[in-house]
């Protein structure tokens, strides 16, 4: 069974289609609308909405939760009811004789008078939501471990675009590359991600990372991030365990569309290069354009066999190179929502929300210094580059996804769902530059770059929550998740500058042989996980309630990773003397040259280059959590074992691999202990050991050049896994359900962290993974979110978080080049800061949001390998710096149904900017340090105008 579900997984377009067929089918049978009760649920004293109410028909199960404007909705048959509300630090409440008539909806607005005192526990059957502000501090504030998090509502604030936008407001978090997580400082390897608790793969052929702008904003409940590890938790991460929760039921049956256009100053109305594309890349994805053909798809061709060789070079890929210009449409994006309740005659409630998405965007960068510097010349005191060049780069973007997520409970005690998210991105770029490389000797150059990438990301998930008795719970999720990212004819070109004096062609550019070049790879990656967990409460006469938690875990994931590489190269006796100085696009790769005695290309793909492999997880955990008067303590153990196997290949040509097994089994202890102060303040202890292992292609023999590197990035097979000690310590005080300020400290130790390093390849760079000896990683955080009606700004409120942060790798004495530094990805401080405007009488929202990080590591240098060597033989690592950026949004009612939003993200539109900092000893003995650019480039403002529509 298992073979024959797995075979069928393996296609790729059968996938897609099917997934997309499950979307259209669930999304066709929407369920009927009910009589409604619906309302406003509000502050008795300040009458200001409350989202995240729960409200549930008294003997029913029911329920609703208050949207982020305090409204709600529920679905009943004719007849009276009683209505039951409940909220942190409000009185519990209950509307009695509401008669409902057919046909017509019954309004009930609710007021909620504040408690003096605290709450008791009140059993609401509701589906719980954490998609407001306040639902979210409620869930922090209650869980056992040191957590943070953004939820739904303070997304439609910022209007940010996607996944990766959003998280970067959470405390500690920054993004790398516009895609990938730094938590604390830590790259995006020492992270882990669930969504809707089940693991899903890495969209990543050169490390682990999950990249974040795949997933929209609007498809989005919340995300938590889980800082101090918890024995129902994978190990694997130290960063932080992110933990994405798509849309879940609705309170209400509604339907949503939205269309928005934008600009960026830097891109639209001016002029963008583009090359020809496939008739499907606007929606995501290459229909065939760019693949080998059938013949030369299937197997390395004999590069002596003439027909073949002819038959390559003519017949097997897109011959089309031209560079076209054009001005590109404003971005466009497109959304619509489906949401449906239903409670049943007997009382069972049935959500569905099912969602599509769709944008089409540009981006350009052009005069974009993209340099590096070698050695300093420090006897001229000026920099010595090893690349500088200047880049124009022109990319597109489109993205298509849908959500699908239902909901069903028979009762009270029993729910089930099965949720299902796909999303489809296709990035198209084209690079032209120009400059020089000064390694084994000075060459002026021209590059161009064209290429194109498609990510497929799906995840599924059927999980159930049960209410045993009541004092035992269980809930079970099974999983699956497919990875794909597809780099069809990535296409590079080289033109080297004649540096003869006297030549005729001197100064003037010339391709040679070997210099244009096509690659293709394809990742394939399948994920199945199973969980389940079991929690059983203890009541003694005393008082005293503590419980235990157990559970088991199982994961699987195969992965694959194919490439084909070639070359153009040629007869030069059977073609012009001048051939190699022609233009390329219209004289040189051209029909009438392809030949096997003329141009023609030789097929140069290594098999070491590809690699697969699978790895198995077993895991199980038991947790208790002991309750004592003001003290909570929740401490457990978690058994892994972790196998991974890897089949690479050990010649160039052939089939002959080998496969390499690497299986670890470790116990990983942790504690999260909690003292409340008083009803508003606590204080957290946590400690937990946790762990890095290896990923696929970081073991491979696998080797792939990074066109914005100007490097190779190659795998290294004796890597161990990274073992991490981690403690945090945290203040948290709440002066209201909506309001919060924290403090929090962490320290992390590391035993043979995972680090990128640096190798010299003889003329160029080469990066790969090493094991450093240790490393530490502390800082302090803070978050704050406070209403300013205490100074008489009755509809504002502030947000501001911010981490000062600080790491430092060792590696071993006599390590060659490399040298004890930050760790990668690592900022010294970041800082998010927002005001917030409500007015619920106007209509009217506003939000005006900051963010800085602080200068980081983004590319490892290295040190003289020779004892005693000066400083002045060091090449200085890259760093990412500092750069402000100011958003703002403005939101606008207009009457029941129509929301129109405009932003403006990157106000001060201030240059993204890459340095150096070498130091050198003069000629006195003074030691200096020097700043040096080596990348910048404007961004330039994006202006968005969007409309919603409501019913």
């Amino acid at each position: 069974m298992y073979k024959k579900t797995y075979s069928m997984l393996k296609q790729h377009n059968y996938l897609t289609k099917t997934i997309f067929a499950l979307f259209l089918l669930v999304s066709a049978n929407t369920l009927s609308a009910q009589t409604i009760i619906k309302g406003l649920v509000k502050d008795a004293k300040t009458q200001e909405t409350l989202p995240g109410v729960a409200i549930s028909v008294k003997n029913s199960t029911t329920g609703a939760i208050t949207d982020e404007n305090g409204g709600y909705q529920l679905n009943v048959l004719p007849g009276k009811y009683t209505l039951v509300t409940s909220y942190i630090s409000y009185q519990p409440l209950e509307i009695t004789d509401i008669e409902v008539k057919k046909g017509e909806p019954t309004i009930v607005d609710i007021p909620m008078i504040e408690s003096e005192h605290a709450l008791g526990e009140v059993y609401v059957v509701a589906i719980g939501r954490i998609n407001s502000e306040i639902s979210l501090l409620s869930s922090i504030r209650k869980s056992n471990a040191v957590v943070s998090g953004v939820s739904a509502q303070q997304i439609s604030k910022s209007q940010d675009r996607d996944a990766s936008e959003v998280i970067r407001r959470i405390p500690g978090i920054s993004i790398m590359d516009d895609k990938f997580v730094v938590a604390r400082g830590l790259s995006q390897r020492y992270n882990n991600v669930w969504v809707n608790n089940s693991t899903i793969p890495s969209s990543e052929a050169d490390t682990r990372a999950f990249s974040f702008d795949i997933i929209p904003s609007s498809q989005i409940e919340n995300i938590m991030i889980v800082k101090s590890p918890q024995p129902e938790l994978p190990s694997d991460f130290s960063g932080g365990f992110i933990k994405v929760e798509t849309k879940g039921i609705p309170s209400e049956n509604s339907i949503q569309v939205n269309y928005g256009i934008g600009i960026n100053t830097q891109t639209q109305f001016k002029d963008f290069k583009y090359s020809k594309g496939s008739g499907t890349d606007f929606l995501g994805f290459d229909n065939g354009l760019r693949s080998l053909s059938g013949s030369v798809s299937s197997g390395r061709i004999d590069n002596n066999n003439k027909d073949q060789v002819n038959n390559l070079a003519k017949n097997g890929f897109n011959n089309d190179w031209t560079v076209k210009t054009k001005n590109p449409l404003p971005d466009q994006r497109f959304g619509f929502v489906l949401n449906r309740k239903y409670t049943g005659k007997d009382n069972s409630l049935w959500g569905l929300i099912t969602a599509l998405n769709y944008s089409n965007t540009s981006k350009t960068y052009t005069d974009m210094e993209n340099s590096r510097y070698g050695v300093y010349d420090s006897n001229n005191d000026k920099p010595y580059f090893t690349f500088k060049y200047t880049d124009n780069q022109y990319n597109n973007d489109a993205r298509i996804g849908a959500l699908a997520n239902l909901i069903y409970m028979p009762n009270e005690k029993h729910r089930f769902e099965f949720r299902n998210i796909v999303n489809q991105i296709g990035k198209n770029r084209y690079t032209d530059r120009e400059g020089y490389q000064n390694t084994s000797g000075f060459y002026g150059q021209r590059k161009a770059e064209y290429i194109y990438s498609s990510r497929l990301a799906y995840s599924g998930q059927f999980a159930g929550k049960h209410t045993l008795t009541q004092r035992d719970n269980l809930d079970w999720v099974l999983g699956f998740s497919y990875s794909n990212r597809n780099q069809p004819d990535r296409r590079i070109i080289n033109w080297e500058e004649n540096g003869y004096p006297g030549d005729a062609h001197y100064k003037e550019f010339q391709i040679d042989q070997n210099d244009i070049t096509r690659d293709f790879n394809k990742l394939n990656e399948y994920n199945y996980t199973l969980s389940t967990n079991y929690t059983h409460d203890f009541t003694f006469d005393s008082g005293f309630k503590p419980s235990v938690k157990a559970g088991i875990y199982a994961e699987y994931r195969d992965r694959s990773y194919n490439t084909r590489f070639f070359k153009y190269r040629w007869i030069p006796e059977n073609l012009p003397e001048d051939f190699s100085y022609r233009n390329v696009y219209t004289q040189i790769l051209i029909p009438d040259n392809y030949g096997a005695d003329k141009l023609y290309v030789y097929d140069d793909t290594e098999r070491l280059n590809d690699y697969s492999g699978t790895n198995e997880q077993m895991a199980g955990y038991v947790g208790f959590n002991i309750p004592y008067n003001e003290f909570n303590i929740y401490a457990g153990v978690r058994l892994e074992h972790n196998k991974m196997s890897l089949k690479s290949y050990t010649t160039i040509l052939g089939d002959k691999s080998k496969t390499t097994d690497y299986s670890y089994t470790d116990i990983f202890p942790s504690l999260n202990a909690s003292y409340n102060l008083t009803n508003d303040h606590l204080v957290r202890l946590a400690y937990g050991r946790s762990t890095n292992r290896q990923e696929f292609r970081e073991i491979s023999s696998s080797s792939y050049y990074d066109f914005d590197l100007f490097s190779f990035v190659a795998g290294n097979p004796d890597l161990k896994p990274a073992y991490i000690d981690n403690f945090d310590l945290r203040y948290e005080f709440y002066p209201s359900n909506s309001e919060i300020f924290s403090l929090a400290f962490f320290y992390k130790h590391f035993k043979d962290p995972i680090e990128w390093t640096y190798l010299d390849g003889g003329g160029t760079y080469i990066y790969t993974f090493r094991n450093a000896n240790k490393a530490n990683n502390y800082g302090v955080e803070v978050d704050i979110k406070k209403k300013l009606d205490f100074i008489g700004l009755r509809d504002f409120s502030l947000t501001f978080n911010g981490s000062l942060i600080k790491s430092k790798v060792k590696f071993e004495e006599n390590s060659g080049a490399n040298h004890d530094r930050p760790m990668q990805g690592q900022s010294p401080y970041l800082i998010n800061a927002g005001v917030f405007y409500q007015n619920e009488n106007l209509g009217l929202n506003s939000t005006l949001l900051y963010n800085i990080i602080g200068k980081r590591i983004v590319g490892i240098g290295r040190v003289s390998s020779t004892s005693g060597s000066s400083i002045n033989n060091d090449i200085p690592d890259m760093y990412e710096m500092s750069r402000n950026v100011l958003d703002l949004i403005v939101t606008k009612k207009l009457g029941q149904h129509i929301e129109i939003t405009a932003g403006i993200k990157d106000i001060l539109a201030s240059k993204a900017k890459y340095a150096q900092f070498p130091k050198f000893i003069d000629k006195e003995g003074n030691t200096h340090e020097r700043e040096q650019v080596t990348k910048e480039f404007r961004t330039g403002q994006n202006i968005s105008l969007t409309a919603k529509y409501s019913f």
